[in-house]
């Protein structure tokens, strides 16, 4: 008998690691790489949509005052161009909704480990390494400075998903809340007292371990103070009761957190808590929606390693890694 045709869509994925202690010479290959689609989707909404630089610079100024000789620096690289100046800030921008799971094991060797699942046409792919206030950070990056999930050398590990309520608000966009968290807070008490001052434009699970092994999950919202839990999961939906049931459906939210819930009950050792996040109903396929599972990373921060995997490979990349490559194919099943 002739065998059936593989009729398997796959999609090719190329991350760049980048190590770079300041922004130079691959910061600017990354904007000049993808500086119009940037700016396609920072303008989507038209021009006036958007803050102008003196409110962008102004509300970079009061909450994050740390960022603001990076983004100077950014800006200058980016050759002063106002348009860019106003995104890098990441003050009251277009929306960003990843879907995402996400969990962390305590103890003498903690570790946060997350399903990343987003659309591959929006994932920037990059892997930056940096020390662009002094402290060392690494993590997947999104919008040119911003993170998606990362780690610093305090042993500090962090990393986001779409929190399920619509809307937004101004506010930042995560990816730059992310960042800051992991330049300026040591600790679960420091991200506690970042979170109550730092406003975002739109809802967010937030997952945190730190070096002692103690876990926090964050629901962050606009106009909303932060809610707190020691949760050491999170999917996309508020608490345990989605307030939005219709598109906690649509993300399979509620299925993955009793997963995970289960998982961490039953105190899983990091090989078998992985080999879940490999599989569904954590990992996803669905590419052609945008919720197909891009990779899965498991950070060390004690260790300052995190390893990102796919259910047939894996790249292991470090604060003091060198500039490389990795290539792997997704496959749609």
């Amino acid at each position: 008998m002739t065998p059936e045709p593989d009729t398997t869509q796959t999609h090719t994925m190329t991350l760049y690691g980048i190590r770079e202690e300041q922004p130079g010479p691959r910061w600017q290959a990354l904007h000049d790489a993808t500086r119009d689609a940037y700016h396609r989707w920072y303008l989507s909404e038209g021009l006036a949509a958007r803050p102008d630089l003196r409110t962008c610079r102004r509300m970079l100024a009061s909450h994050m005052p740390e960022l603001v000789p990076v983004w100077e620096r950014l800006v200058e690289i980016a050759g002063g161009d106002e348009v860019t100046a106003r995104l890098l800030t990441l003050w009251d921008p277009p929306g960003f909704l990843p879907g995402c799971s996400q969990a962390t094991l305590g103890g003498r060797a903690p570790l946060l480990i997350r399903n990343y699942d987003y659309g591959l046409d929006l994932f920037e792919q990059v892997i930056y390494s940096s020390a662009f206030t002094g402290r060392r950070v690494l993590g997947t990056g999104d919008c040119l400075w911003g993170l998606v999930d990362g780690m610093n050398d305090a042993g500090l590990a962090a990393s986001l998903a779409f929190g399920g309520r619509p809307g937004s608000s101004p506010g930042f966009g995560i990816p730059i809340a992310l960042r800051y968290l992991l330049e300026v807070a040591a600790s679960i008490s420091d991200v506690r007292e970042v979170l109550r001052r730092v406003p975002v434009n739109m809802s967010y699970n937030l997952t945190f371990v730190d070096g002692s092994g103690e876990s926090l999950t964050a629901f962050v919202a606009p106009n909303s103070k932060p809610e707190f839990s020691s949760a050491r999961v999170a999917t996309n939906h508020r608490g345990t009761v989605p307030e939005f049931p219709e598109r906690a459906r649509s993300l399979r939210s509620v299925e993955r957190q009793r997963l995970l819930l289960s998982l961490l009950d039953s105190n899983p050792d990091v090989k078998k808590l992985t080999s879940e996040f490999l599989r569904p109903p954590l990992r996803s396929t669905e590419y052609g929606r945008a919720f197909g599972t891009l990779y899965t990373a498991v950070y060390r921060p004690n260790d300052g390693v995190v390893d990102y995997l796919w259910p047939d490979d894996s790249w292991q990349r470090t604060f003091d890694s060198p500039d490389a490559t990795k290539t792997v194919i997704l496959r749609e099943q």
